[in-house]
């Protein structure tokens, strides 16, 4: 079959379909064939036929064979789309994160409230050689956030850790890790809050009355929702700006005390003499001082190129965190001279290098450290919730998804709620041993899962690491070697939240089964 020109072959598509050359040759339904090579051509004939006139060229001859099929499909396909049960048009999320912006997301979860505490923790146990744990806890995660960057690549979709397990090992071990990241994301994130009122109450000695608590935890949790209600790239703003506000005044304490080291000396401190059961345990601390970075990957539905970028936003993040943390450590431990003692190490290290004004430049950056971190916690995790329920494995209004600003409305809601109830209404029991086995849980099971993925699709698309076996093996024995090392004597809220996910698990069974019957 043959047409004299393009009117003719535009004319026969126009008045079928109602639809014009370039609506077809740029339309999602186009996409979704999976023909780039007709799509290209599609392309090529829209523009060079713009107002569907007399073609003067011969690609539109050239190709039309191969093109009028697809053209067709996809106008069908299309309409069928439309017409499906006279439903609306489904709402999707916006690809607005660029690759410094999921940089910039990385390290605002990674660097929290624990930089101003941990380094005299570590310094306790170690001792000056605490600068060189910090550099073998680092080549240690960074086993692990290798695995998770080859297995990050190949997913397009928001989802995260729940979403590479549930791919690799199946529907129920990706519920329990769903469960498992969301109710340790919602307790970090309520700490966060209570630090947030403890940190202003050193600008502001009625911060912690009931009343101004509870206006406090409001107006913080209710305007970070708020923000990341309204859009992904108001939300992605925040992020920057704050990961930028966090790292300026630790950057400045970093080289002031530097330069006080190198002019000055180091100041004589306490010898330690660690032993094995002392190193073991400022190496677990440090471990968690790294994590938060798989919070990062559970917005991958709207990263505009998260084949590439999730692999450069892993590894740039760390490099930056490593070199903050070290440079802390080497302060603390250089210019205090019992820093196992300090309650506050950066405010006295800044304190001793910048007067007064240092020691309030740290809380304030540490006020601002709390509010980022919380911030990109709540532009992070309820995309999870959001893939859990696209997927059948959660209640359906978590996939809610925003007709004007096109954001999961409904799962930032709920996370905002409970991260202020329980901000509100007391602390996280079990949160420690909750945080440490769901972490390495599903630390370990997505590095188990590299090799699994690759054996289920070997030409997947993305980031491919040079010897991800062996990564993969590795980061799965580290992960589970250092779990049982865990004190489970106080894991109640555990047990709970592994059963809820449990009865999850089999309602989604259930319903399934009864729509196949």
């Amino acid at each position: 079959m043959r047409f004299g020109n393009s009117r003719d072959y535009l004319g026969l598509q126009s008045n079928l379909w109602g639809r014009t050359w370039r609506q077809a040759a740029t339309s999602k339904a186009f996409d979704a064939t999976g023909d780039r090579r007709n799509r290209h051509r599609l392309r090529r004939i829209a523009k060079c036929c713009p107002r569907n006139h007399e073609c003067n060229c011969d690609l539109f001859h050239s190709h039309q064979a191969a093109c009028l099929p697809v053209a067709v499909a996809v106008v069908i396909q299309t309409r069928m789309m439309q017409a499906h049960a006279g439903s609306p048009p489904r709402q999707e999320l916006v690809r607005a994160i660029g690759r410094w912006s999921l940089v910039a997301l990385v390290v605002n979860l990674i660097i929290g409230s624990g930089v101003f505490g941990l380094p005299s923790v570590v310094a306790g146990l170690l001792g000056r050689a605490s600068v060189l744990a910090i550099l073998v806890a680092g080549a240690a995660i960074a086993v692990v956030m290798a695995c998770f960057a080859e297995v990050a690549s190949q997913f397009t979709e928001p989802g995260g850790p729940y979403l590479y397990v549930r791919a690799a090992f199946g529907r129920l071990l990706g519920i329990q890790v769903g469960w498992l990241a969301w109710l340790v994301r919602i307790a970090a994130c309520a700490a966060n809050a209570n630090l947030f009122v403890v940190y202003l109450g050193e600008f502001w000695v009625g911060a912690r009355q009931p009343l101004a608590r509870l206006l406090i935890l409001s107006l913080l949790i209710g305007h970070l929702a708020a923000i990341n209600y309204r859009g992904v790239q108001m939300g992605t703003h925040v992020s920057n700006t704050f990961t930028v506000a966090k790292l300026l005044p630790l950057g400045l304490v970093c080289v002031a005390g530097a330069f006080y080291l190198i002019g000055h000396g180091a100041t004589p401190a306490v010898k330690l003499f660690p032993g094995g059961q002392a190193w073991l345990r400022a190496l677990l601390l440090l471990v968690f001082a790294y994590g938060g970075f798989e919070a990062a990957l559970m917005p991958m539905g709207e990263v505009k190129d998260p084949h590439r970028d999730a692999a450069f936003g892993l590894f740039a993040a760390l490099v930056i965190c490593t070199a903050i943390y070290v440079l802390i450590q080497w302060n603390v431990v250089g210019l205090l001279s019992d820093p196992g003692r300090s309650e506050r190490p950066l405010a006295d290290v800044a304190r001793i290098v910048m007067g007064r004004g240092g020691a309030a430049l740290v809380a304030v950056g540490a006020l601002v450290s709390v509010y980022g971190n919380t911030g990109a916690n709540i532009l992070a995790i309820p995309r999870m919730t959001f893939a859990m329920a696209e997927r059948g494995d959660f209640p359906s209004w978590f996939a809610a998804v925003h007709s004007r600003f096109r954001t999961p409305y409904f799962s930032i809601l709920i996370f905002a709620l409970l991260v202020w109830m329980l901000a509100l209404f007391g602390s996280f029991a079990g949160n420690a041993t909750l945080s440490a086995v769901a972490r390495l849980s599903y630390y370990g099971l997505v590095c188990a899962a590299l090799p699994v993925l690759r054996k289920k699709n070997p030409k997947a698309k993305g980031f491919r690491l040079p010897g991800g076996t062996i990564f993969a093996v590795v980061g799965t024995l580290l992960c589970f070697g250092l779990l049982v090392r865990t004190d489970l004597s106080h894991s109640l809220i555990l047990a709970v939240t592994i059963a809820l996910a449990f009865v999850n698990w089999a309602a989604v069974a259930a319903r399934r089964a009864g729509k196949q019957s």
